[in-house]
């Protein structure tokens, strides 16, 4: 018989384990080539990488405060109902279903899609539907065998996770192991080749010879935000965590700064092998990855087979990573009656089976919507929101809980956050100005949650347990 709540079984490693797994996907080896795009300087896409991490780095130590006063099941939903209400919790909640973790899982899974397409010949697939479209703007069925190949993972990778979290986190810590190897085999070979130059991936010259403008630094910022997003989910599974409130913190604080070393390493590479003028070419394609072309340069053939392989390992485990945890705020939600009922029920493993479904089946739609970089653009203005909120809601929680315990205080306060809650007020406006029809589309998905939110207190429908049945 299925039990009715979820069991506390993650230590400190694996809390590592999912944090990095669930940032490290396929930014790393495509963002750079938009940013050089954008930036037209090798060293300000390295500067850019920088300030992401930075601004990483202070969002995840302030969330990490939070975390560790108000540990639980579903991350910031639960945090947010202490810190607001059960209005902007549950809006938050349904932004992760409507968009911020379903597109980034459709994103990852489609990056996974085309790297095997570089390796084997996908046959084609509805290709006479090809020009399907709804106004204008999402063509369905445009490339359909990598979409096809996207949802199949998609699916697939659900199914594991119904087998319970040990078993999907399990699978985390394998595919992580095989991806550092395989990065640091790119920095070690690609660093000592006689193709890299590394002084040139320093230079701040731009190639257009224009000054690099401030909007240009937050536009290329959005790209280096995606490689870095996905630290905060491991908030999702607070409740399946040991000592939550001690390891949530120190498990963000790890990953997140092995991450920023990892990332200016990586990038520093990519800069030392491709020109800015080559970067912004493979960009212009659309179809090409920059860590392919640049492993290339060295290595030829073999080496794209290499890095395609590695993208493909990489991507398999960040999606996979992203799916394990994504399900919990939905999970958590449905048992206090402010989510579908049925997704607040748990298998014979522990694990939120339809919570998993209910989630699949929308990224698998989010697919065929968009391509990767929309998606992506889409996800990061979305989720700088929440990021500004659960910030504020350190100076809030200092106000209203000044006795509680906390296991950590976020270093550099109050300077720390208020920096975070600048950058994402500025990132949220700069957003729409350039990036509009992603803004706007991000906006009109969280909204959607106003009528269900009303519609879900009215019913006011508890989710009965199995074992009551």
């Amino acid at each position: 018989m299925p039990k009715s709540q979820l069991s506390r079984s993650l230590g400190l490693r694996l809390v590592i384990v999912v944090v990095i797994g669930n940032i490290i996907g396929s930014g790393v080896y495509k963002k750079v080539a938009p940013m050089a795009a954008e930036l037209h300087s090798p060293g300000w896409v390295l500067v850019c990488w920088v300030l992401g991490g930075i601004i990483t780095l202070f969002g995840a130590l302030s969330n990490a405060e939070v975390a560790g006063l108000l540990a639980d099941t579903g991350g910031e939903y639960a945090y947010y109902k202490k810190i607001y209400n059960r209005f902007f919790a549950f809006i938050f909640g349904w932004s992760l279903f409507a968009i911020i973790q379903t597109a980034s899982i459709s994103s990852l899974a489609y990056v996974f899609a085309q790297s095997l397409g570089s390796i084997i010949d996908l046959p084609p697939v509805l290709a006479s539907w090809a020009d399907v479209n709804i106004g204008g703007v999402f063509y369905p069925f445009a490339g359909f065998n990598v979409k096809l190949t996207a949802i199949l993972l998609i699916i697939g990778l659900t199914w594991v996770n119904t087998k319970g979290i040990k078993t999907g986190a399990g699978v985390s810590t394998g595919i992580l192991v095989l991806v550092f190897a395989g990065i640091f085999t790119i920095i070690g070979f690609g660093l000592s080749s006689g193709k890299a130059d590394i002084s040139q991936s320093f230079s701040l010259a731009t190639t257009n010879n224009t000054s690099v403008t401030l909007s240009a630094i937050f536009t290329a910022m959005l790209s280096a935000f995606w490689a870095y997003q996905g630290w905060a989910a491991i908030g999702y599974v607070g409740g399946e965590i040991k000592d939550a409130k001690r390891n949530i913190p120190k498990g963000i604080a790890i990953g997140v700064f092995v991450i920023i070393a990892l990332y200016l390493l990586v990038n520093t590479t990519y800069l030392s092998l491709l020109s800015i003028p080559a970067l912004e070419e493979i960009n212009q394609a659309g179809n090409k990855i920059a860590a392919v072309e640049a492993v290339r340069s060295f290595w030829g053939y073999g080496g794209s087979v290499f890095i395609s392989v590695l993208i493909l390992v990489t991507t398999l485990g960040c999606t996979n990573a992203t799916i394990l945890v994504s399900c919990r705020p939905y999970f958590a939600m449905a048992r206090e009656g402010l989510f579908f009922p049925k997704v607040g029920k748990l298998n014979a493993a522990q694990a939120p089976v339809n919570s998993l479904i209910y989630q699949g089946v929308w990224a698998c739609l989010l697919v065929l919507s968009g391509t990767f970089d929309q998606l992506t653009d889409m996800i990061i203005f979305a989720v700088f929101i929440y990021y500004g909120a659960t910030t504020l809601g350190v100076f809030i929680l200092r106000r209203r809980m000044p006795d509680a315990p906390r296991p950590y205080k976020v270093w550099g306060y109050p300077i720390v956050p208020a920096v975070v809650i600048l950058f994402c007020a500025a990132l949220f406006v700069n957003t729409i100005f350039t990036r509009p029809r992603e803004a706007a589309i991000g906006v009109v998905l969280m909204l959607t949650g106003v009528p269900l939110y009303l519609w879900f207190t009215r019913a006011n429908r508890p989710v009965q347990d199995d074992s009551d049945q």
